[in-house]
């Protein structure tokens, strides 16, 4: 089963090559995708973002789950030494860049509970993949129509950053300004939650991203630095 369809901003598609699809597991990922993006989004003015982000609701009052996403942006922020803030002035709150490994991740928890065995879940390019071995590309950061290296997965997770989507909207909150040092980062990691959160600090750090990505637990990581230079931990399957 092949199904593609545009949430929270980007292209998602799921594969599904069990025997047997479950009736309804694909209805279920779209539906938790569309509400996480109607409760989520910072460019909704009605979501539990926005109404937080402007005051209106109170640290008591916002749900168990935006809770939850709030205590990972923090624990990412100490981590990485405050490079990584989902509070910047001017842009206010926005915690996208952990939203979609989260609720990816919690799509794919779906899938597993529902029985389904081997899939792909792919959200602009990020990854979710269970009982392959997948093989999953990660684009060239200059060039769309060309990859950098092919990755092999089974039952795991990954995520890049870069600037080549969105131009520079990866900032170092040390400083405000866009992050350098960087082309691309890939984590591979256990989870989406982990490898996208992952990604998107190590890229903020810059250069120094690379080190601390790779001291992660359970994360591999491939980077291309500004310089062009290719860097990768050992782990890493290709």
């Amino acid at each position: 089963m092949n199904r593609v369809e545009h949430v929270m901003g980007l292209p998602v598609s799921l594969r599904i090559d069990d025997a047997h699809v479950p009736e309804g597991a694909a209805d279920a990922v779209f539906a938790w995708l569309r509400e996480v993006d109607a409760r989520f989004s910072p460019f909704k003015p009605a979501s539990e973002v926005s109404r937080l982000g402007r005051g209106e609701l109170s640290a008591a009052d916002i749900s168990a789950d935006l809770a939850h996403v709030l205590e990972l942006c923090e624990e990412y922020r100490r981590a990485s030494g405050g490079a990584f803030d989902v509070r910047l002035p001017g842009r206010g709150l926005d915690p996208c860049a952990v939203v979609k490994g989260w609720s990816v991740q919690r799509a794919a928890e779906l899938l597993r509970a529902a029985g389904v065995r081997r899939f792909c879940l792919n959200a602009g390019g990020d990854v979710v993949a269970a009982g392959g071995p997948w093989r999953v590309g990660i684009r060239h950061p200059e060039d769309a129509g060309r990859l950098c290296a092919v990755l092999e997965l089974t039952d795991a997770a990954v995520a890049t950053s870069g600037h080549y989507e969105r131009g520079a909207h990866i900032l170092d909150a040390r400083t405000g300004r866009p992050a350098t040092g960087l082309l691309s980062l890939t984590v591979v990691a256990p989870t989406l939650t982990e490898a996208d959160a992952t990604a998107t600090a190590a890229f903020a750090l810059g250069s120094e991203g690379i080190a601390w990505a790779a001291g992660r637990p359970h994360c591999e990581v491939f980077a291309v630095d500004a310089t062009h230079r290719v860097l990768r931990t050992a782990g890493l399957i290709t």
